[in-house]
């Protein structure tokens, strides 16, 4: 924005400025004022640091898309879906990412102060579950009696591992070990029989030999096309800082588009990452397809609600007006 030199305008002299020069530095003042207000602050929750799903804000940050609408983001990584939820309802954090849509409606349900406001991802082409190399278990079918990871309570892989005891009649054992990593080392010292993780973590280990998938997300057949995981915010923001958060919005659209259609994206990622760019771009574009993380997408939330009921997530599904509700900011429009 513009600013004023009063030392070289005619309105001011040796004796202080006459009215001229008064009003011209009320209206100095004024301006920087609203330049400061335009650099507004919005504190992030991510989970998993290096998915490519989470990786907008800080490519973003980095390129200049957020500075140019006038924001800076204040990033802090979280262990899962679950520790991102709770890190917006108590109000360390503004906006969360990549929170499990059954998480949301759960916490909504019992009365949190949450709402839906975007996309994070829709479908389940990244997340998967593994073994190391030299385990007899072949596939999820094959877990009963076995320990299963998953990232924290509330988080889409917790509802997932849920999802594969129902759906293949097994009773495997769920144990929260927070993110890819520590789930990694966690699996490969034997302290639980079946990792979980998402590209590009595991990525080189897979292609190593040093483990096996033995199911994915995608196998159970209501995620295929469902909103897995949202962005939430508390009703407090949206109503207070709406205009603050359409522009995050608009800068985060932009981002992703950019991630899609400039190789410099890819460059940018892969040393974010710490992966190649070879590998960069074949997760991008095996395991995350443009469409599955469109900010206005919004698809399956019945299948959603019905999976968080039978799964005790919720104790029956939102009314019409609960969902209104809940959804209320969610962006409309896009790319």
């Amino acid at each position: 924005m513009d600013t004023f030199n009063a030392d070289s305008d005619p309105a001011t002299s040796s004796h202080g400025p006459g009215i001229t020069g008064w009003c011209l530095a009320v209206l100095v003042a004024l301006t920087a004022s609203g330049a400061a207000l335009a650099a507004d602050t919005l504190k992030l929750a991510i989970g998993e640091r290096g998915d490519w799903e989470n990786a907008a804000p800080v490519l973003g940050q980095k390129a200049g898309f957020f500075k140019k609408h006038g924001l800076t983001l204040k990033l802090q990584a979280t262990r899962g879906g679950g520790e991102t939820l709770r890190a917006v309802i108590t109000g360390k954090s503004d906006v969360g990412l990549g929170v499990g849509t059954a998480g949301v409606l759960g916490a909504f349900a019992i009365g949190a102060p949450v709402r839906a406001i975007a996309n994070s991802t829709t479908g389940a082409d990244d997340v998967f579950w593994y073994v190391p190399a030299g385990s007899t278990i072949k596939s999820i079918k094959e877990a009963d009696g076995k320990t299963i990871a998953y990232s924290s309570k509330g988080s889409s892989t917790s509802l997932t591992v849920l999802a594969f005891n129902r759906e293949f009649g097994i009773q495997a054992k769920p144990v929260a070990t927070g993110g890819a990593a520590s789930t990694f080392r966690q699996t490969m010292a034997g302290q639980v029989d079946i990792g979980w993780s998402a590209p590009p973590f595991g990525v080189a280990a897979l292609q190593q030999g040093r483990i096996r998938i033995v199911g994915r997300q995608g196998d159970l057949p209501a995620y295929r096309d469902q909103t897995v995981r949202l962005m939430i915010a508390t009703p407090a923001l949206m109503e207070q800082r709406r205009a603050v958060v359409d522009r995050f919005l608009q800068a985060y659209r932009e981002t992703l588009d950019w991630m899609y259609a400039d190789p410099a994206a890819i460059k940018a990622y892969a040393k974010w990452a710490g992966v190649s760019e070879a590998v960069a771009k074949a997760l991008r574009d095996q395991f995350y397809p443009k469409d599955n993380l469109r900010l206005d997408r919004l698809s399956g939330l019945d299948a959603a609600m019905a999976d968080a009921v039978s799964l005790r997530y919720l104790p029956a599904p939102l009314t019409r007006e609960q969902q209104d509700e809940l959804f209320k900011h969610y962006v409309r429009g896009g790319k």
